[in-house]
């Protein structure tokens, strides 16, 4: 029961995280999905037992993709926090 709770607090947590890093060009929404796919992978993979650096790695490559793929009309909540 506990690892459940875990894994809703770390899933809420990588779904405002990706909220807040969204940015308006491109490469801001590459880089923002890179870091949030990366840190929900090393998250999940470590909860089920996994190798977390394995888990960051296809996290950060899917989320990079996943943001440099995603148009700036669909996804646009302003400046990202890094700027």
């Amino acid at each position: 029961m506990r690892r459940s709770h875990c894994f809703r607090v770390v899933a809420l947590a990588g779904t405002l995280l990706s909220l807040a890093g969204c940015g308006y060009d491109r490469g801001d929404r590459a880089a923002s999905g890179a870091l949030i796919g990366a840190g929900s992978g090393a998250a999940i993979t470590a909860l089920t037992g996994g190798a977390p650096l394995v888990g960051a790695a296809v996290g950060g490559a899917v989320g990079a993709l996943g943001g440099a793929l995603t148009s700036g009309r669909d996804v646009n909540l302003g400046r990202p926090l890094w700027r």
